[in-house]
């Protein structure tokens, strides 16, 4: 993974002093160490399409009882199985199976970087199409994230079921929501861990709706990144090695010729 003209820009913002680093980041993240990340999404294989479409079709026919039904459902899980959805028990269960075969697929390398700001305030600055998140601002005496929307507060502790969307993992999030005559917006960040200790994940979304309903806005990010000294980048710009000059060995005198005794007269 290489990082140039980004990280450079990063590099050469002037770091304040070395300061306790927030208990949110604890184990994610230290204090001006860079960190390569991966931003994607996870996909399940393309057979689950047709099942896919089967619910949706189901969902046209009664769309007020599917309303209700999957308002009240776990959220980020498959819901649990209903005639209705239009699937026969046999092809619920091949559903599960395909659902169960999902699979985190990047589409960018980024840098991550914990860094704190002016106000005692802290920022994950980040790269490529996680830039995003270096809009926020997490301000630690008030445990919020500020954003250009506004704050956002603490909401509940994330503790995602092994068959969410995005597997096991456990976090903190943050919740902001606003509604004006013009629009409706809706932000949260969510800091966390998979449940193997291996990866860490940054879930960012923001999504503002016109009174219509219409998505003026929809920007959806997940981050996932190695935790610990696996995560970390030592040297992101590494400088060219420099040529060693060798001294040539010193030159072996020339053997001296056998000085011939003068014949005697």
């Amino acid at each position: 993974m290489k990082f140039h003209a980004p990280f450079i820009a990063i590099s050469l913002v002037a770091s304040l002093p070395a300061a306790e680093v927030p208990k949110i980041f604890a184990g994610l993240f230290e204090q001006d160490i860079p960190v390569k990340g991966q931003v994607g999404m996870v996909i399940p294989p393309k057979e689950i399409n047709k099942y896919v479409a089967k619910v949706e079709t189901a969902a046209r026919k009664d769309t007020k009882w599917f309303r209700e039904y999957s308002g009240n459902a776990k959220p980020g899980v498959p819901l649990p199985y209903d005639e209705r959805l239009g699937l026969t028990k046999e092809e619920y269960n091949e559903y599960l199976v395909l659902w169960n075969q999902r699979e985190f697929r990047p589409n960018e390398d980024v840098m991550l970087l914990l860094r704190q700001s002016a106000g005692g305030t802290w920022s994950i600055t980040a790269t490529g199409g996680a830039s995003m998140l270096s809009t926020l601002r997490y301000n630690p005496k008030d445990d919020v994230f500020r954003s250009p929307n506004g704050d956002l507060k603490r909401s509940d502790d994330v503790k995602a079921d092994a068959a969410s969307i995005l597997g096991e993992w456990t976090g903190l999030e943050w919740k902001f929501e606003e509604e004006s005559e013009l629009a409706k917006t809706k932000e949260n960040i969510a800091l966390g861990r998979l449940a193997d200790n291996q990866f860490g994940l940054i879930v960012y979304n923001v999504l503002e709706l016109s009174t219509e309903g219409k998505r003026m806005l929809d920007n959806r990010l997940v981050v996932r990144f190695a935790l610990g000294k696996a995560g970390q980048i030592k040297d992101p710009n590494p400088s060219p090695a420099k040529p060693v000059l060798v001294k040539p060995a010193p030159a072996k005198p020339a053997p001296k010729k056998p000085v011939k005794p003068a014949p005697k007269k």
